[in-house]
Formats: C-alpha cells, structure tokens, sequence
C-alpha cells in the first residue's frame, strides 16, 4: 500500500497545529482532512462513511474531548484506526488512550519523524487488516467453489488427487508446532497457497501472515527490509523502521525464493532462527522475535548447498520439516477440478457465465505438460473466457500453444509411452524427467506396488526410487 492511499483526519482545537500537522502529512505522501473539535470530526466520519483511514485526535479539547472521541469511534467506525496527541504525556494517560480504542500514542512537543513513523505504523497495520479481509473473502469463494464431488479446502488449497491429499494430510499435522517448514516445488505450482494454508491451520491464525520475495528485493535492501534499520543507519534513513520481522510479530513470515537470499544475509537469518531474536541495521540493540518462519524455494538447494552457493547450517535449520509439492503435470488428476473452481473464480471477477470446458477442451488441458502449472491454469483460463462465445469453452478459445501440443505426436521409439512431445519441444532434460516418471510408474504396477522389486527391475537403489517417488509425486 502506498502512503498516498491513507487518509488522515487531523482532529486539534488549535489552528496553528492542525495547519503545521496537514503541511506534515501531505508532504509525506497522505491524504489529509482537518476537525477543530471532535463534535466536528463525528460529523466528518459520518458523511464520509469509509473515506478516513486513521484519525490524529488531539486529547485536550474543550467539550468532547480525545478519550471520548476515542470511545465513540471505536463503537461506530471499528475500522478506523486512531492516533491520540497530549501535552500533557503520561504513562497512565497512554494506557488510557488505549484502553479507550486507541493504536498509538504521542506526546506532544513531538519530532515531526516521529508523526510520520507513527502513521507508517498505522498504514502497515491497515495494509495486514485488507490483506487478511481479502484473503477471508477468498477463502468464502474457494468454500463455495469446491463443492465438486470428491474436492475439499484447506485454506486456500484446493485438494483432490492423492498427491495433494498427502500434502494435507502433512500441513495437518504439522501446523500447530512452531517448527519451521521449507515448501519446495516449482514456479506456480502453489507454494504460497501451501503457505498460507499451514497459518490458517495453525495457533497463529489470527495474527499476521506475511509474504516477502527475497529474490524481488535489491540485495542492498533487503537486509533493511527483513529486519528494518535504525535512523542514521544510512543516507535515506530518516527514521527508525521496523523490518518485517517485527511486522510480522505473532504470527507467520513467509520467506519466499529463500534460494535467492545473499550469503551476507543469510549469516543474519540463521542467527534470528537460532536465537529468536533480531538487529535492526545500524542498531546495537537485540530484539526478541515470535514468529513462524517457512521458508520457500523453485531452487534446488541441497545441490546449492553442494556448489557453496547456500550456507549448509542454514539449509537443515531451515529443512526441519520439508514438504515438495508435485507439478502440476504430476497430479493430471487435478486438472479438471481445479478448472472448474478458477472458472467459478473468473465469472465473479469478470462478470462472465462461463459453465465449464467442453470435452475437447478439456482432454488439451489434461495433455498439456503445464510448465507454469496451476498459475499457469488460471491464466489460461481466463484468456478463454474473454473469447468464448458459448456457455462452455471450446478448444478454439485455447491458447495456441496448448492445441499445438495436444495435436502433436509421441516421439518415434517410444510406443505406448503417453508424453504428448510437441515437434517444438526441444528439452532433453525435460524429455528425460518425464521418461523417467513413465518408465516408474510402469515399474510400480508391473509390481503391484512393491517398490524393492521396482527399483531392481529400474536398476536404482531403494532409497533413490523412494526419493524420485517423492519428486515425481507419484
């Protein structure tokens, strides 16, 4: 959320501090109004509805003062937030304030940083209130969406094939431990569905959720960002600024793309995972954490660890519960309901009556190999919507590349092997994991499921089979 998004509501009986407070704040990037008493600013709150985000209130005016501005507020505007000023600072008063529906405090004579840091405060804590309502809304929709025989929802998650069964039956009982869990899988295959699905399962549910792509941010700024910086700390930092953390405080930080964290960084993450504390960038201080960590990658990072490129101790501190989610193409089982749901999801957002697929467009979607998987999905779907003309999509309102490879045929040398190559596809490597998934699933049934028979008849050692069946999902 930018800053500009929040609108203040500056509420004092002195003229002059209401004026130096709207200079203030508009110079730093809000949205300001004014009250000079709070009769004033009740009658602003209720014609504007939920156009105020956070009200500055002054306590010491005449007639309804700060506390009772407070208490009024807080019973017929619960979604605003509320900063209180006093001249008159004490402990007592602060706590006051607080019991009375307040977020925040100052004392007055204030630094003009320290408004600003106390409205940045607010504005993070307004973007996790949205971000938690939407993600209810969303979690309604998927409750409505997954009543397709044969379809649960954990959270977010959709779950129907086993392989995704047994990634519940895992979050399950993983989530009410604090342990750390590292969700590994390719892009777009779900692993912040993963994610947000153990915190909603779990003792945390009601605090924070936050997500950060560590390969996103500059590497010279994400030190700041994950564990924030004290002022003067360096040229821009005006102020002192919690990192994410802190923000995160009670509840579950995801650490996205953890593959791609820096070696300087990585020192401080696993000192904040075995210590449970953090320092903020240029401060002396320590401060202690509570947070859930998971972390996730695309990257292999055992192999990583292998090349030096990610710290070891690190890796198994972060590895204490590992959980690979299957591609996509693994879990073909998966593709039909899944549609059905981002289907369901794209007629709300879009406004369109779309009932399904056709068979035709259906049988493509499920030869597809979905390199971009279940994100993938979703995107497809909605550029059939936008062009289908009828109540069901045809193939016709597929992208291109879809029917070019349903129509394509299994490469010669390869009967019966069901891989649907595209005269495009060039990738040995690609070629050579779905050979190798075929080649052990055919071993598995010719067994009838004995996996030390299945790795004699593959030629692999027992526990090689047993880590591929994990990979492949099978």
């Amino acid at each position: 959320m930018g800053s500009g998004f929040v609108r203040v509501l500056v509420v004092d009986d002195e003229e002059p501090m209401r004026h130096m407070l709207e200079l203030l704040l508009r110079r730093a990037g809000f949205e300001v109004r004014s009250a000079a008493s709070g009769e004033q600013a009740l009658e602003q709150l209720g014609e504007l509805g939920h156009e105020i985000d956070v009200v500055l209130s002054d306590i010491r005016m005449p007639d309804l003062d700060g506390l009772a501005l407070a208490e009024r507020v807080a019973e017929h505007h619960p979604e605003v937030t509320l900063v209180m000023m006093s001249a008159f600072g004490t402990i007592d008063l602060a706590l006051e304030a607080m019991r009375r529906g307040a977020y925040d405090y100052i004392s007055k004579p204030f630094k003009p940083d320290e408004v600003v840091l106390t409205l940045r405060k607010a504005e993070e804590r307004l973007r996790l209130r949205r971000e938690n309502t939407r993600l209810r809304e969303r979690l309604a929709e998927l409750a409505d969406s997954s009543e397709a025989q044969g379809v649960e929802r954990l959270g977010k998650l959709l779950v129907h094939g086993a392989a995704m069964r047994a990634v519940a039956r895992t979050l399950r009982k993983v989530a009410p431990f604090d342990t750390t869990v590292l969700v590994l899988g390719e892009s777009g295959v779900g692993k912040e569905l993963v994610s947000r699905a153990l915190h909603e399962l779990s003792p945390r549910a009601e605090r924070s959720f936050v997500a950060v792509d560590c390969g996103a941010i500059p590497e010279g700024l994400l030190e700041s960002e994950l564990f924030g910086h004290a002022k003067g700390a360096f040229t821009d930092a005006s102020s002192d600024k919690p990192g994410l953390f802190e923000v995160a405080s009670g509840g579950t930080l995801l650490l996205d793309e953890i593959g791609e964290l820096p070696a300087s960084v990585q020192v401080k993450l696993l000192r904040a995972l075995q210590e449970r504390e953090i320092r903020r960038v240029g401060d002396t201080k320590p401060r202690k954490i509570d947070v859930r960590v998971i972390a996730a990658t695309s990257r292999p990072l055992e192999q990583m660890v292998e090349g030096g490129e990610f710290r070891q101790d690190l890796f198994y501190r972060l590895a204490v519960m590992p959980l690979s989610i299957p591609p996509l193409r693994a879990r073909r089982e998966d593709i039909a309901p899944l549609a059905e749901h981002f289907v369901q999801i794209i007629n709300r957002k879009l406004g369109t009556r779309i009932e399904g697929l056709d068979a035709e467009a259906l049988r493509i979607l499920q030869r597809y190999d979905w390199p971009g998987n279940v994100r993938e999905l979703e995107n497809t779907l909605e550029h059939a919507a936008v062009l289908a003309e009828h109540a069901l999509i045809h193939p016709d309102e597929l992208p291109e590349r879809l029917r070019r490879r349903a129509d394509a045929k299994p490469p010669a040398g390869a009967p019966g092997f069901d891989l649907h190559f595209a005269a495009d596809e060039l990738s040995v490597k690609q070629a050579q994991l779905r050979i190798e998934r075929e080649l052990i699933l055919r071993a598995l049934e010719q067994t009838q499921g004995n996996r030390t028979h299945a790795a004699k008849l593959l030629e692999l050692s027992h526990r090689a089979l047993l880590y591929k069946i994990k990979d492949y999902g099978v």
